[in-house]
This record gives C-alpha cells, sequence and structure tokens, in this order.
C-alpha cells in the first residue's frame, strides 16, 4: 500500500494547507507528490467535482507562490481502488527558496519537508538559499534578435487544440525582467541561429562519416519532431529466428530512445550555445547533451526519477504540445527498459548509449530465450574482467561492455558477483572513483 514520505504526502481534500505543501516539495531536493483524495490510512475517497479540483489547484499553484512555478508542477488523475483522486507532481525547484506569495520570504511563508511532515524552513537556511539561488537561467539572457516571429509554436498548439491568444509571450515567460524577448523565446521562434545535428557513422568509430544533418534554424519544437522522425528511420526493426519462433525486435527499444532523446533537448544547457548531438554507429546510437547533472543534483537524485528540469519553461511549452506526458516519466521510461550503465555523466556532459539489439549484444530487459545473453560458465569471463579492471581500474561499463563483446546485462551481473565475492572494490564515486583488486 501506497504510504506518506518524505516525498508522498495525502490529503482527504483539497484545503487551504495546499500551497504550503507544494511549497515544501519545491524546496525539496528531490521534489514530491501530493495525492488529493486519499485519508491518512492511504485509502481514496470519492470526489464528483475532480475536474473542477484539478482547475483551482493549477490556479492556485501558478498565482500563489513565487517564484514562478510554471514547468515545475503536473496534475493529473489516478484510479486507485477504482476510484479516480488527483495527483500532483511537483519538480525540485532550481530558484529556492519557493515561499507562499501572501507570507513572503520568511518561515511562515517557507517551507520544507522532514520526514512525513511539512515545517516552517529556519530563516538561516532561507537566507543560504537564497544567496544561491540560480539567475544565470534562459528566461533572464536577452535573445540575440528581437525581431521574432511564432507562427509554427502556434501551428503546434493548435493540431493540440489550444490556442496561443496576444498575451503568450508573457504566460509562457517569454520576457526578460526588462520586457526584452529571452533566450526561451529565442528558442521558439520561427528563426533562429540553433541546430540539432544528427551524424551518422559507417563503423563504431567516428573516423568514416556517411551522413552529416542539421535539423534548426528554426522553432525547437519543430526541430525535435524532425530529429524524432529521422530516429525512427534509423530504428530499423531486425528479426531473429529461433528454434521456435521468428523475434522482431528495433536496433533501440523505441519508447526509451525518444525518451531520451527529448530529455536531451529539453534538458540541454543552451545557455552555452552548444546544442544536443546525436549519432548512429555501427553498434549503438550515442545521444549526448550538455551541462551535466544540475547543480545540487546527485546521481541518486538523478536516477531515481524525480524531475528537475533545467530550462522548466522549455519543459512546459514541450508539455503543452504532447512532447513530454508528465514530469519524471521519461527516465523511468527509460530504466525499465535499460540499466542505469547506458548512462555516461560527466562534468559537462550526460550521454545515454545505446548498444544495438543484436543476439548477444541485446542490453534490454527481455525473457526467456529472447534475452540472447545465456549465463553459461562465467568463470573464464570473471578472469577476463578482472585482468581488464586491474590494466583499466577507472574503465566504465559500456567500455567493458564494448572491450569483452558481452552485453551490458552480463557485465552488470558479472561486476556484483565479483563485488559480492569481495573480489573487487568500488573506490570513490560512481563518476570519478575506481576499481580496487583485492589480492
Amino acid at each position: 500500500m501506497l504510504q506518506e514520505s518524505n516525498r508522498i504526502e495525502f490529503k482527504s481534500t483539497l484545503n487551504e494547507k495546499l500551497e504550503k505543501e507544494i511549497v515544501a516539495f519545491l524546496n525539496n531536493q528531490e521534489g514530491g507528490i501530493l495525492y488529493i483524495g486519499i485519508d491518512n490510512n492511504g485509502h481514496p475517497i470519492e470526489n464528483p467535482q475532480i475536474d473542477a479540483m484539478q482547475l483551482k489547484i493549477a490556479d492556485r499553484i501558478k498565482n500563489n507562490i513565487l517564484p514562478s512555478t510554471l514547468g515545475l508542477f503536473d496534475i493529473i488523475t489516478e484510479n486507485m481502488e477504482g476510484v479516480d483522486v488527483v495527483k500532483i507532481i511537483v519538480s525540485s525547484g532550481l530558484e529556492k527558496p519557493y515561499y507562499v506569495k501572501s507570507k513572503g520570504m520568511a518561515p511562515g511563508g517557507c517551507y520544507m519537508r522532514l520526514g512525513t511532515s511539512t515545517q516552517p524552513m529556519p530563516t538561516s537556511l532561507i537566507d543560504e538559499l537564497y544567496a544561491k539561488r540560480i539567475h544565470t537561467t534562459l528566461r533572464n539572457i536577452p535573445s540575440p534578435r528581437q525581431d521574432l516571429t511564432f507562427a509554427q509554436l502556434k501551428i503546434y498548439y493548435q493540431e493540440r487544440g489550444l490556442e496561443l491568444n496576444k498575451q503568450f509571450a508573457n504566460s509562457l515567460e517569454l520576457f526578460t525582467p526588462d520586457g526584452r524577448y529571452n533566450y526561451i523565446a529565442y528558442l521558439l521562434a520561427d528563426e533562429n541561429g540553433v541546430s540539432v545535428k544528427v551524424a551518422k557513422y559507417a563503423g563504431k568509430d567516428k573516423v568514416d562519416l556517411v551522413e552529416n544533418e542539421e535539423y534548426g534554424y528554426c522553432s525547437l519544437i519543430k526541430a525535435t519532431n524532425h530529429v524524432l522522425e529521422k530516429m525512427k528511420i534509423e530504428n530499423v526493426t531486425k528479426a531473429k529466428v529461433t528454434s521456435t519462433r521468428r523475434v522482431e525486435k528495433n536496433l533501440v527499444e523505441p519508447v526509451p530512445m525518444r525518451e531520451a532523446l527529448i530529455n536531451a533537448i529539453v534538458h540541454n544547457d543552451f545557455s552555452r550555445e552548444i546544442p544536443p548531438v546525436f549519432e548512429i554507429f555501427s553498434d549503438r546510437m550515442e545521444f549526448t547533451s550538455y551541462g551535466g547533472l544540475i547543480q545540487g543534483q546527485s546521481l541518486k537524485d538523478f536516477f531515481s526519477c524525480s524531475s528537475m528540469p533545467r530550462n522548466r519553461e522549455l519543459m512546459r511549452v514541450f508539455k503543452d504540445v504532447g512532447l513530454v506526458e508528465q514530469l519524471g516519466s521519461g527516465m523511468s521510461r527509460i530504466l525499465k527498459a535499460y540499466d542505469e550503465s547506458v548512462f555516461e555523466i560527466s562534468e559537462h556532459f550526460i550521454k545515454v548509449i545505446f548498444p544495438f539489439s543484436e543476439g548477444e549484444n541485446t542490453i534490454g530487459k527481455l525473457s526467456g530465450d529472447e534475452s540472447g545473453d545465456e549465463s553459461g560458465d562465467e568463470s573464464g569471463d570473471e578472469i577476463r574482467i578482472l585482468q581488464i579492471l586491474e590494466s583499466e581500474p577507472d574503465i566504465t561499463a559500456h567500455k567493458l561492455s564494448k572491450k569483452t563483446g558481452f552485453s551490458a546485462r552480463k557485465i552488470s551481473r558479472i561486476i556484483k558477483k565479483l563485488r559480492e565475492s569481495g573480489k573487487i572494490i568500488r573506490v570513490g564515486s560512481d563518476r570519478k572513483g575506481y576499481w580496487k583488486i583485492n589480492e
């Protein structure tokens, strides 16, 4: 049964404490989820006015909390025991401390999560967070051009049954504080100087370039859709005939591929004017976005599927036009089919590497004879892995997979076995540490 925690709160009805709970989750490092229509014992309560309730919730969150919460929350319905309840998914905000507008940036308006409770934030912590507040957001960076038009963006909204009125630039936060178009507006405009690159190579390295396409100089929404179509074409289906049946699979699982592609674009740090890059090799796809982990975000936070959007204004628009379903859902869809070893995270870049699903190289989480990754006698394989770790103690799981020809899942299994037997230990962090061989 679902229980309250540092990230989960129940409310039986919509009451005056809504803003307080949302503020606490915005200030929480991992964000959180607020359910309305569940009692303290975790049982759902019927509410016939659920649609009207969702509209009230959205209005109160947008208008009663500062700094702006647009792009940082998602409101959906979830069926529990046959009853629909309201689920509010809240991201950790980058402009902490968040506070209830009417109470001000003081302990009476700033809240934080302590275990399963929401408590006023001490003045010392408010001051500390305010001093660290990130001001260099795309919203505050002026557009290189001010003669922007948004015909393409309006079309994408219309396709979703939405209309952008004359005040859309204000509602989408496309202006700097002094009233000029900002960099978000520049990215979404019909014409800009930003392109997304897609490169295709004949082999496993970058020696033989066979295609080099650029999708851009237009609305980032349009460019994203073009890249999605291109990668969908490249993600061909291949058949594997077993003794009992014919199994057809794409080179890469389609849903995780789409989610990783959109994440690479919407979370890219465009403030450095370095766009994301998508590369296709003979054995894998690599998606690279600039920016590394967000300040204050740990690897645990990154893989916990709790959303912490770098560009919340872009996230809001991507959600409006249907490219993003709900906050935090993209990572969960990737990790449902692949393990964490497909990610390479450095100080400045995040790379997702999808090996092609062909026989022994399949790493998707399949079952039975479709897995293509039989265990067999792994004693010789363990010795081989130990030899590599001894000569290259800082090698990544992905490079181990490429070097040995083993699937990522097999590498993970062998590493786990070696650690449990005490033959190897990890020294330092997952990102900057190394493997030590125990004699």
